[in-house]
């Protein structure tokens, strides 16, 4: 695996594994590319994955005064046009999602497929009461807040994980994204999105609850809705092999070859789901 920078400034760091079309995983606001160590690997078998630091974040540069969230889009933008990619495919969670979101309604002829797992359409989509718990829960956090944000049958190390990307974060940068994304990232027109969409959710996430993916779906023309069991609001790092499976799937899938359901659970999501009859009601 290689690291790689990207600039001018702010450069964005990245993780590069493989060959073939390029995959960018972004991450969330409180993540950085480390959350996505239980991909590269998997997905480099086909494709050029990729993992950045979102400016402030990680390896990336800090930038001097404050943030506009669309910043995060010219940024992806550098990343591709460093490859030298027409189109990429976007795999975004939470954060990463609301970015690669943004990416797919200014540049909609960069965007092969898209993968939006754990997000949202803005914060409007969140009432008043819960953007100030969001804002609140992260301006304060705790072990035991970060706790609560994943299932009690995430992977072993899930936790651990998530800890120290919080650990690593650099304060005046993540109330910059903080502050950022609570008062500018609203109302998104998702119903403008063209790219072939795929929306993950978790049964258990309780940041994003299954309900705001649906709705996604239902206004994403042609979008796929999957379902990750066992998880939080931190699906591939929770359940690394259902999210891992649900996602090859689609980004590997023929356009013409569209899945059979509307909504996908993997084969594991499913056998759990058939053991667990409570469960897959979610």
């Amino acid at each position: 695996m290689q690291t790689v920078f990207v600039g001018p400034a702010p450069r964005i760091a990245l993780s590069v594994h493989g060959n073939g079309p390029l995959v960018l995983f972004l991450h969330g606001i409180g993540g950085n590319r480390h959350h996505w160590r239980e991909q590269l690997p998997i997905f480099a078998t086909r494709f050029k994955a990729v993992a950045w630091d979102a400016r402030g974040y990680g390896e990336s540069d800090d930038y001097e005064g404050s943030l506009k969230f669309d910043d995060f889009t010219s940024d992806v933008l550098r990343v591709l046009d460093h490859f030298k990619q027409q189109k990429a495919h976007l795999v975004g969670l939470s954060m990463g999602g609301r970015i690669a979101r943004n990416f797919a309604l200014r540049h909609p002829e960069r965007v092969a497929k898209l993968v939006l797992a754990n997000t949202t359409p803005g914060f409007d989509a969140l009432t008043p009461d819960e953007v100030k718990k969001f804002v609140a829960e992260r301006k304060n956090r705790s072990p035991e807040s970060m706790k609560a944000l994943i299932s009690a049958h995430a992977r072993p190390g899930a936790y651990a994980d998530l800890l120290e990307s919080f650990k690593a974060l650099r304060q005046p940068s993540y109330l910059k994204t903080l502050e950022a994304s609570v008062t500018q990232d609203r109302a998104a027109p998702i119903e403008k999105i063209r790219a072939p969409t795929l929306v993950v959710t978790s049964d258990e996430d309780k940041v994003y609850p299954p309900s705001i993916a649906r709705g996604m779906v239902k206004r994403i023309p042609g979008a796929r809705l999957a379902v990750i069991s066992g998880a939080g609001h931190l699906s591939n790092l929770e359940q690394p092999g259902q999210f891992n499976e649900v996602v090859l799937r689609f980004l590997s899938a023929q356009e013409k070859q569209p899945w059979h359901n509307k909504e996908s659970r993997s084969s594991r999501a499913l056998a759990a789901a058939s053991a667990n009859p409570r469960r897959s009601r979610s």
